[in-house]
């Protein structure tokens, strides 16, 4: 005879296995199923020539899948090309900001021809696609461009004379007036020096000491002066990077301090209060404020043209982030430039790329990257036309236009190619390109630091 204890521990056994199966049967999967990758196509094409271009994207959203493929699809004749026409297959690779970007090389394109190009990433739950971006090839003659010697000579040292009998030491930045002339930031010369358009050079301040002084041009002192800029009334500001100021020449010919009392720190406020670290590139707007490239603290500062000066972009860590205001992050900035709407754009060299800054002070990456790197090298001097285009100078040895169409043109020289050659497109050799500008006329003129030349370049895309 059964115990009646036995039964019910059966019973419940029983009854406990019966409410298992059901509870099993009513649980559900919570694994959430992958989705296809978002991801941009790079908005600028770079390197363009007759049979070639550089393209790439950013995955901003791997769906939650690892991605199988990727790189970027393109068509002479499909307006929305797929993985079904011409494509790459690129790598993934991850930036110090956690970006997921790629570049991609297109080859074996046809002269003058329009392509469309957009980028595709492929995981498990299918392929996906930036959006189109369109470029056209050059013609077969490619960029007619052509480099000369302004004024200079690559023994450097210091002579005011005429074409390659001046000499300059290690000029850095270079700025045009409404009439043409040029002048130049001869670094170790710890001079301004002035160019005619007709090459004749001159001093036009500085005494050639090492030393802090102020006062009529002629007697004035500076200390490894860097960038130089020109307001509408033709005032010059000086990047004075020694002295870790920013100086004033006047129409007069009277130097003064603008900005910076002198310490090597970071300080915003009036202009005796302020402090720099470095300072080297430098703009100037429509209303008389001064950008200042403050290289050494990895920020872009802002100085009114009462000589106020504050924090434009840049948190000062030498990183790379893109944000608003200081949420965002700089590397070595060495070079900037304004647009007619007042955007400030900004020569990332440590982070090898371009960036711009909204009058709404929000940052972002226009071309390059620390994964692009070689897309604008290590960019340093930095111009911008009346049209929009944008000039750049590669430290690499090569000098570049971004046009408002967004395509990224080689003017002149070569990448990771150094020597002094004048001549036309690549064929011309550069050794340290610093400091860039150009006139009314389209004429590019570039700071050749190492060959201690200033070189002008004709025949830029317009």
């Amino acid at each position: 005879m059964k115990s009646p204890l036995l039964s019910k521990v059966l019973l419940s056994a029983f009854s406990l296995s019966i409410l298992l199966i059901i509870n099993g049967c009513g649980k559900t999967d919570t694994t959430t199923p992958a989705t296809e990758a978002t991801i941009l196509t790079n908005g600028v094409i770079a390197n363009v020539t007759s049979t070639g271009a550089v393209s790439g994207g950013i995955v901003t959203n791997n769906g939650g899948a690892d991605i199988t493929a990727i790189g970027v699809c393109y068509s002479s004749s499909n307006q929305t090309p797929t993985t079904s026409d011409s494509k790459t297959s690129d790598t993934l690779k991850t930036d110090p900001a956690g970006t997921e970007s790629f570049t991609s090389k297109l080859a074996s394109l046809t002269a003058a021809t329009t392509y469309y190009v957009r980028a595709y990433a492929t995981n498990s739950a299918g392929t996906a696609y930036g959006s189109v971006v369109t470029f056209k090839t050059n013609n077969v003659s490619g960029i007619n461009t052509v480099v000369s010697t302004l004024a200079g000579g690559i023994a450097g040292g210091f002579f005011d004379g005429t074409g390659p009998s001046a000499l300059f030491a290690n000029p850095q930045g270079v700025v045009a007036d409404g009439q043409g002339n040029v002048y130049v930031a001869d670094g170790f010369n710890n001079r301004i020096r002035k160019i005619t358009p007709a090459g004749a050079v001159s001093t036009y301040a500085g005494d050639g000491n090492a030393g802090f002084s102020n006062g009529p041009a002629a007697s004035a002192e500076f200390y490894a002066p860097q960038g130089i800029a020109i307001d509408a009334q033709g005032n010059l500001f000086v990047a004075d990077l020694g002295n870790n100021v920013i100086r004033k020449i006047s129409t007069a010919g009277v130097v003064s301090t603008f900005c910076g009392n002198g310490t090597r720190g970071y300080v915003n406020g009036a202009d005796t209060v302020a402090e720099f670290n470095n300072p080297q590139g430098l703009c100037v707007d429509a209303s008389g404020n001064v950008f200042v490239a403050d290289r050494s603290n990895n920020l872009v500062r802002k100085i009114t043209a009462a000589g106020v000066a504050s924090n434009f972009a840049g948190s000062g860590a030498a990183y790379y982030f893109n944000g608003t205001g200081s949420d965002n992050a700089f590397n070595g900035p060495k070079g900037v430039a304004v647009d007619a709407s007042g955007n400030i754009y900004v020569a990332d060299a440590g982070n090898y790329c371009i960036r711009k800054i909204t009058t709404g002070q929000t940052t972002s990456t226009l071309v390059g990257g620390p994964v692009q790197t070689t897309i604008v090298g290590s960019p340093s001097g930095i111009s911008i036309d009346s049209k929009g285009n944008l000039y750049i100078a590669d430290q690499t040895g090569r000098i570049l236009e971004l046009t408002t169409g967004n395509v990224l043109y080689t003017l002149a020289g070569t990448y990771n190619t150094t020597g002094y050659v004048d001549g036309t497109g690549a064929a011309a050799k550069f050794n340290g390109p610093q400091g860039l500008t150009i006139d009314n006329n389209g004429n590019i003129y570039v700071a050749d630091y190492n060959n201690n030349i200033i070189r002008k370049v004709t025949g830029a895309i317009q």
